[in-house]
């Protein structure tokens, strides 16, 4: 089914060592290499494709380790940051002959941030969604936020802890359903996927469960989420589990900046953006850029807004890409 959303998509396995990476793959020109996070898949970009394909590009999106139609290694060391840059960097010399533009949406973001900082060889330009490109930080978000009793409890340590992919794995429809809604701009302010209260072990627990989602995730296109997750949810949180080990890597090139071109979209109503308790986060969300093209916030939008505000996204995207194309 999940094929059927880019109709005209080709679909290539890209080999990273023992690793194969499902990519999907539309029209002719430069490469514009799109990375997902989580829950997603490599459809969470469909309605990019279409556009940038007529634009003049080879738009690309792929399952990233751990998801959909890739490998999903079982270990935690295999989703380490190297590991997902390495990823990255297979998928654009198998497509490209030279460096690509990278667009990535929740832990998407951080992975092209990384790979620009890691590879800069590799990589033309980048663009975040969602998640801003910050300062390096020796501490992983979960410890700024402790888990500890009679607190609200951060996201992270209910998708850390272990065994919790058995309580995804459940019921995949519903949980993705509410939380999908959860981190939606359709979302009531009094509904945060994000911040659970105290004594929930449950992520999606008293989220309301909504069907459909919203305009935005038609059922058809929530089968098809709820399909890529066949394989079950423990490649997605190995990512999270992963961060840790990411520091001998990333610590590596603290000093870094991003010196390629870079662009920022955030959701007005994307719960990220507040969500560690340390101010507005969409404030200079490109602090490790050197060449910042514009940051942008799409008002009414939340977590999933490339899905939600298409056009929006994909009209600065173009304008983005346009500007690159103009400086050559």
């Amino acid at each position: 089914m999940s094929d059927n959303l880019v109709p005209t998509a080709t679909f290539a396995h890209v080999h990273n060592g023992d690793i194969s990476l499902r990519v999907a793959h539309v029209g002719r020109g430069p490469l514009v290499l799109m990375v997902h996070g989580f829950p997603e898949a490599w459809f969470s970009w469909r309605h990019q494709m279409k556009a940038l394909a007529e634009a003049g590009y080879t738009a690309a999106a792929f399952d990233t380790r751990g998801y959909g139609g890739s490998s999903q290694p079982a270990p935690v060391e295999d989703y380490t940051m190297a590991d997902m840059t390495g990823d990255i960097c297979a998928v654009i010399d198998a497509l490209s002959d030279g460096p690509a533009v990278l667009i990535g949406h929740d832990w998407g973001a951080p992975q092209v941030y990384s790979t620009a900082l890691i590879h800069p060889d590799k990589v033309r330009a980048v663009v975040g969604l969602s998640v801003p490109a910050a300062p390096y930080s020796d501490k992983v978000p979960d410890e700024f936020w402790p888990d500890e009793p009679g607190k609200p409890v951060f996201y992270r340590h209910l998708l850390t802890k272990p065994g919790a992919e058995k309580i995804l794995d459940a019921n995949p429809e519903e949980f993705l359903r509410r939380f999908y809604y959860a981190l939606s701009g359709l979302r009531p302010d009094s509904v945060n996927g994000l911040v659970r209260p105290a004594g929930t072990r449950n992520l999606v627990a008293g989220i309301p469960d909504v069907s459909p989602v919203g305009p935005w995730l038609s059922e058809e296109e929530l089968a098809a989420f709820v399909q890529s997750f066949a394989g079950g949810f423990r490649g997605g949180l190995n990512r999270y589990r992963a961060a840790p080990l990411d520091r001998d890597t990333l610590s590596q090139h603290r000093e870094k900046m991003i010196t390629q071109p870079a662009l920022f979209i955030g959701g007005g109503r994307d719960p990220i953006r507040t969500i560690l308790g340390t101010g507005d986060r969409y404030a200079d969300p490109l602090a490790r850029c050197t060449d910042p093209r514009g940051a942008h916030i799409i008002e009414g939008a939340g977590h999933w807004l490339q899905q939600e505000a298409p056009d929006e996204v994909n009209a600065l995207l173009l304008a983005f890409l346009s500007g690159l194309e103009d400086a050559r």
